[in-house]
């Protein structure tokens, strides 16, 4: 009993009005038909908002991201913004989200964003990772890779993807855009046992860059084309390779980032995509 004669009741978590958050999204994006809202689908955007708005009283909570991905591509560094109505702090308001979001959406790093900061336009690039396996029918890797049983020739596809590094327009490997000149700061093909990963690094994407990129240098692996076909494309002024894009289930967006000069480690490289 408090001085009052009178029991103390809790203190609010947090004084003041609606406060703007980001944090860090991880999802597995196969059951769902991309991130951005869709009417009748289900969606990475409409879970999030949905539960924000169960800890927000029932008002709608817009989420914000640093990029849209299609159905089926998955996240282990997706950013969002929104500004959160209720009185949970950040830290109890992770938990909070933990607690109630479907167990294939994983929030963290739940923090106040700076003033004026949007996920998409603040980043200074955005890297992705598509995963093949390359070797026997293996339903558990298949999951996040494609499985391509046909020998690949590594060392051509990173000879073929050295010419798309740089400022071009990509229209040739991405959707019709308003603008579509890009730039890639790097692309890495690389090897470890049977499995064959392809990173992209750039300002931004069109849509279906990364997976047009992709089938392409697939197609350079297997034999199908020259490596100098790949720069040919770039100049042809429409879709190359009749517009092939490999399987949504081999991409992830590894991460954004906001800070610094676009930059490649070694550490990064061998960093798995789900670690």
């Amino acid at each position: 009993m408090s001085q009052t004669g009178r029991e103390a009741g809790p203190r609010p978590a947090r004084e003041g009005g609606p406060v703007r958050y980001r944090a860090r999204v991880e999802y597995d994006g196969t059951e769902f038909a991309g991130f951005q809202v869709q009417p009748g689908r289900r969606t990475v955007q409409g879970e999030l908002e949905a539960a924000l708005s169960r800890l927000g009283d029932g008002r709608r909570v817009r989420v914000v991201a640093a990029g849209r991905t299609d159905a089926g591509v998955h996240a282990a560094g997706q950013v969002i913004t929104f500004t959160y109505p209720g009185r949970l702090p950040a830290g109890e308001l992770e938990r909070a989200l933990a607690a109630i979001l479907p167990a294939d959406i994983g929030v963290r790093g739940v923090r106040r964003a700076a003033p004026g900061f949007h996920p998409r336009y603040a980043a200074r690039y955005r890297e992705y990772r598509y995963t093949v396996w390359n070797g026997p029918r293996s339903p558990l890797r298949e999951r996040f890779a494609l499985g391509v049983r046909a020998p690949l020739d590594v060392a051509a596809m990173s000879e073929a993807a050295s010419a798309l590094v740089g400022r071009h327009d990509f229209s040739a490997f991405g959707a019709a855009d308003r603008q579509p000149i890009r730039t890639i700061h790097w692309i890495r093909v690389r090897r470890t046992g049977h499995r064959v990963t392809i990173d992209v690094a750039a300002d931004a994407f069109l849509r279906q860059m990364v997976r047009s990129i992709v089938a392409a240098l697939l197609r350079v692996g297997r034999g199908e084309i020259a490596g100098s076909e790949i720069a040919g494309a770039l100049g042809s002024g429409g879709r190359a390779f009749h517009g092939a894009v490999a399987p949504p289930h081999g991409l992830c967006l590894r991460r954004v980032v906001y800070d610094g000069p676009a930059r490649r480690t070694e550490k990064d490289d061998d960093e798995d995509v789900y670690a």
